[in-house]
């Protein structure tokens, strides 16, 4: 299966308790929402974190509609829904974001390869 990568960054809401506590919650992901991910055809999700702003990179299988992934890995469990509404709590658009917009796409625009 032919994979791409995709980056997303959103800012978790600048309260130190905030972060802290969206942090714990990232150290034990519950087992429902890594199972939804699964099902959902995520091969890999890696965030990464500076201060408040957060990226995440996802590795899918190339030309995957993104929506209907996370409304499969969503619909998996109740728990995958709960867990979604309770990380909203803690995002904020980046700069540029609509109202109430949190997860954008960063997309790429330069690239080195060793060949």
């Amino acid at each position: 299966m032919k994979t791409e990568e995709k980056v997303f960054v959103v800012n978790i809401v600048p309260e130190q308790t905030k972060l802290q506590e969206y942090l714990r919650y990232h150290q034990q992901v519950w087992p429902e929402v890594e199972a939804g991910f699964r099902k959902a055809g995520y091969q890999k999700i890696t965030l990464y974190r500076y201060q408040y702003l957060v990226v995440m990179k996802i590795v899918v299988p190339v030309g995957a509609d993104l929506q209907q992934m996370g409304k499969t890995a969503e619909g998996y469990s109740p728990r995958c829904a709960e867990w979604n509404r309770l990380m909203s709590g803690y995002q904020a658009g980046v700069p540029g974001t609509a109202q109430g917009e949190t997860w954008v796409e960063a997309k790429p625009f330069y690239e080195f390869r060793k060949e």
